[in-house]
């Protein structure tokens, strides 16, 4: 497939876009120049990763990515989304089903067809992350097309077997200080039970998240808690059994490196029921009885049960709050969750918190970070919450909003009533391990920019405005999630 009006393919970037000094800075020329006595401050700094999605197992076994594809297209919802948006089969792109009727693909040809459209996306971040890694990592400048993939393709997978693209000279390389991986409750950490015999826990991290056994929405709740009690040696038909397997797994997260929590729910609703409600709607779970009103139930009192477990052991909270998941059907059926189809919904956090933060909101040991796809909540709620609670922070912009025009909106809209200082930093919330320092680099050059028109504005002082950049870019991250 050709792009619309394309005249040739080869042209080289002999300056990539997301590299050029003018990219990402504000207009003007003062704040302009501003920015660029800024961005040096920020632009070496460790990377701090203290929330994503890649896979462990490339960090205990350190062994060659498979293909170019393993690294830019089978890994990455955005990429794969996008390219299902035209009509492109998943199974030409190499995603296996769940069915097991799925083959081997042709690494190259899923390549050449991931290169051939690759200029559908023109002006998402997708394609800022991508060429970040082309250029960075590899040294290509050409651009990618049909006409450069064969050639591209060749030049990555090259590089693919030297020490230096192994995954954990990659994190090395790039000064990844923290890196964690999100892990399911049930999840055995066979991955970071190796790291920790190698002595690697610390670089690399696990997340504690319970959806497996806190979303009734979930086909296989009832068996999932089953093996929960099993698992923890817990009787998790009394609602106390429940919340104790909990604390036990949370506890075992920790001898991983785990200090923060994360929950995947649809709203930020919360909930405070007595013990004899609480065990009914339990009694109602297990029995396979409960509707859509009992899961969401479900889910807000274990919001609140999570609070109350953060207060006792301190482990950081993270609400990802608002995403419609898994909105096709036949692609969960047929290939599971997470590759692509997630959609953003309306969020209310001052209605849906209300009972969280009734019974724990001032407990000086609670630390919870808020994201959201709803940009509505931005100025509305969020700001003025993390603004007043002292327990809460804000997280950076959120999946389709990690983006050069996400993060400006964010920032112009939570600064004025939150301040820098209830803002959690920058994670990247990724899958695909290159994309890492490419997304911290557009933060850091957007922060920049941010500050430099408050500077050029006399509402700052250059030297404020350098301090400011470098706790949001490094140190922010840190102070939030607790690390040392």
């Amino acid at each position: 497939m050709k792009p619309p009006g394309e005249h040739a393919t080869t042209t080289p970037m002999t300056q990539p876009s997301h590299l050029h000094p003018e990219r990402l800075f504000p207009a003007s020329e003062p704040a302009r120049s501003i920015a660029r006595d800024l961005y040096p401050a920020v632009r070496d700094l460790p990377l701090i990763s203290p929330h994503g999605h890649t896979d462990p197992s490339w960090f205990a076994q350190n062994g060659r990515f498979a293909s170019p594809t393993a690294l830019f297209l089978t890994p990455d919802h955005y990429v794969l989304r996008m390219l299902k948006s035209r009509g492109i089969s998943y199974d030409a792109l190499g995603i296996p089903r769940k069915d097991g009727q799925w083959f081997e693909p042709d690494q190259r040809k899923a390549w050449r067809l991931f290169a051939e459209n690759y200029y559908l996306f023109a002006g998402t971040p997708s394609k800022t992350w991508v060429d970040h890694s082309l250029h960075a990592v590899f040294g290509i400048t050409e651009e990618l097309s049909g006409a450069t993939a064969d050639s591209i393709f060749d030049a990555i997978d090259a590089k693919l077997g030297t020490p230096e693209l192994l995954p954990r000279a990659i994190l090395e390389r790039f000064k990844v200080e923290v890196i964690a991986t999100t892990e399911f409750a049930l999840d055995p950490l066979v991955h970071h039970q190796s790291m920790a015999d190698q002595g690697l826990i610390g670089q690399v991290r696990t997340t504690y998240r319970p959806d497996d056994v806190t979303d009734p929405s979930r086909p296989a709740i009832v068996d999932n808690l089953k093996k929960f009690g099993d698992l923890t040696g817990e009787d998790i038909s009394k609602w106390d059994g429940l919340i104790n397997a909990h604390r036990k797994r949370r506890e075992y997260f920790r001898r991983f490196g785990a200090v923060a929590t994360d929950h995947g729910v649809p709203t930020a609703n919360t909930a405070d029921l007595p013990l004899v409600e609480k065990q009914a709607l339990l009694d109602k779970v297990l029995a396979g009885k409960h509707d859509a009103h009992d899961a969401e139930l479900f889910r807000a009192q274990m919001m609140t049960e999570m609070a109350l477990l953060s207060v006792e052991d301190g482990m950081v909270m993270q609400i990802h709050a608002g995403s419609r998941r898994n909105t096709d059907p036949l692609l969960f059926t047929e290939r599971g969750a997470d590759l692509g189809a997630d959609i953003p919904g309306p969020t209310d956090y001052v209605g849906g918190m209300k009972a969280l933060l009734s019974r724990c909101g001032n407990e000086p040991n609670l630390k919870l970070i808020m994201f959201v796809l709803d940009e509505t909540t931005y100025a509305r709620e969020l700001a003025p919450m993390a603004g007043y609670w002292p327990s809460l922070m804000i997280g950076p912009p959120w999946w389709f909003h990690d983006s050069p025009q996400g993060i400006r909106r964010y920032l112009d809209q939570v600064v004025e009533t939150a301040g820098f200082y209830n803002l959690a930093g920058f994670n990247d919330d990724t899958r695909a391990l290159l994309s890492i320092p490419a997304r911290h680099d557009v933060w850091r050059r957007e922060v920049c920019g941010f500050l430099a028109n408050w500077v050029a504005e006399h509402r700052l002082s250059k030297s404020s405005a350098e301090d400011i950049a470098r706790h949001l870019s490094y140190q922010a991250a840190k102070d939030a999630y607790k690390l040392k």
